[in-house]
């Protein structure tokens, strides 16, 4: 399992994978825009990027320039489009991407692309020897809303408008000892408080929830069911 960005304009397009990436059992993030992209990419550090060239506001080539000039390219990313050249294609490998497709995209065409672009991802527990800010960065910037990212960390506690409060349920609580579960088992332990957090903070609202995690609304609530969380209690808790 792994998390991807997909990055297209075209709801139909996220739609569609949305839908066959989330059946291959990944965790999918759709972006609309350049900016929702870069806001997505930074908070979440995906492990692959789907990400479309032609784009109303910046297009996917200048924020592959953008990505690298930034040295974020931290990711392998694969280039989308139905109407770009050789030369453009070309241009987006020399920049970083690792591979080109061709819309319409053809289903085994995709999975096979994903694959290949998710081998070149290190595993995660190198990254994490290799980075331990990787793990901090990952863990304060989704669950903490602080300028201390590291002592909140350390706590194991959320900040809502300067309050500082608990992740609701006693195991939904981060911990160093969490980090040596298996990667999936830690990150169920995760995304559960993250989506707690949120559900709290929003008063429920699976609107608010779905814009700010960039989830579709139907990924969110199969996403919700599948880590036991109940909408109306987590909306509700401490209320």
């Amino acid at each position: 399992m792994a998390n991807i960005l997909v990055v297209d304009d075209e709801m139909g397009i996220r739609e569609l994978l949305n839908e066959i990436l989330s059946d291959e059992g990944h965790v999918v993030y759709s972006a609309e825009n350049a900016q929702q992209a870069r806001t997505v990419r930074d908070q979440l550090q995906p492990d692959l990027v789907l990400l479309d060239i032609w784009m109303p506001d910046t297009d996917g080539v200048t924020l592959l320039k953008e990505w690298s000039k930034d040295n974020k390219l931290t990711m392998p990313v694969v280039m989308m489009s139905g109407h770009a050249t050789i030369d453009t294609a070309v241009e987006a490998t020399r920049i970083g991407a690792c591979n080109f497709l061709e819309k319409p995209i053809a289903l085994q065409k995709l999975l096979k692309t994903v694959n290949q672009a998710l081998e070149r991802v290190l595993p995660k527990d190198d990254v994490f020897k290799g980075n331990s800010n990787v793990i901090k960065e990952y863990s304060t910037t989704m669950l903490v809303s602080t300028s201390d990212k590291s002592s909140a960390l350390d706590s194991s506690r959320q900040s809502i408008d300067g309050e500082f409060v608990s992740p609701s349920g006693a195991d939904a609580e981060l911990s160093p000892g969490h980090f040596d579960l298996p990667l999936r088992e830690a990150r169920d332990i995760f995304e559960k408080a993250y989506f707690e957090y949120h559900l709290k903070k929003t008063g429920g609202s699976m609107t608010k929830v779905s814009e700010y995690t960039g989830l579709e609304r139907t990924h969110l609530y199969r996403k919700l069911k599948a880590l036991g969380i109940d909408v109306r209690k987590a909306g509700n808790n401490g209320s």
